[in-house]
C-alpha cells in the first residue's frame, strides 16, 4: 500500500479521492478487464490471455490499486476484511454441500 500511496501523494491526487469516485473507478477498471474477454468463448479467452498477458495483468492491477486505495481511504485493512469474508463464506458454503456445485448458498441442499 505504501507504494500506491506514494504514487498518489507525489501527484497530489488524494484530494480527488472519495468513496463514490473510488468505487466508480473500480467498476470502470473492472469493465476494462471484462472487455479483454468480451465475445470470446473459453478457448478464445485462453488464447487472448496468452497473447495479451500484460494487458490483462494491467487491467487486473488497476482494479486492485483502486481497491487498495478505497480501503485506505475508509481506513480498512483489506487483507483482514478478505479473511473475515472468507470465514463467512466458509460457513455459507460448507464443503459437504458446496463441493463441486455452482449453486448459491441458499440453494444448496
Amino acid at each position: 500500500t505504501s507504494n500506491i500511496n506514494a504514487f498518489r501523494d507525489v501527484r497530489d491526487w488524494k484530494q480527488f479521492h472519495n468513496p463514490k469516485d473510488m468505487a466508480l473507478s473500480i467498476s470502470i477498471e473492472a469493465a476494462e478487464l471484462l472487455e479483454q474477454f468480451q465475445w470470446k468463448n473459453a478457448a478464445e479467452c485462453d488464447n487472448h490471455f496468452q497473447a495479451n498477458r500484460e494487458a490483462v495483468a494491467d487491467e487486473m492491477a488497476d482494479v486492485a490499486i483502486y481497491l487498495f486505495e478505497l480501503a485506505d481511504l475508509l481506513e480498512m485493512d483489506l487483507g483482514r476484511e478478505m479473511l473475515r469474508k472468507l470465514e463467512k463464506n466458509t460457513a455459507k458454503y460448507p464443503v459437504g454441500k458446496a463441493r463441486g456445485s455452482n449453486r448459491k448458498y441458499d440453494e444448496l441442499e
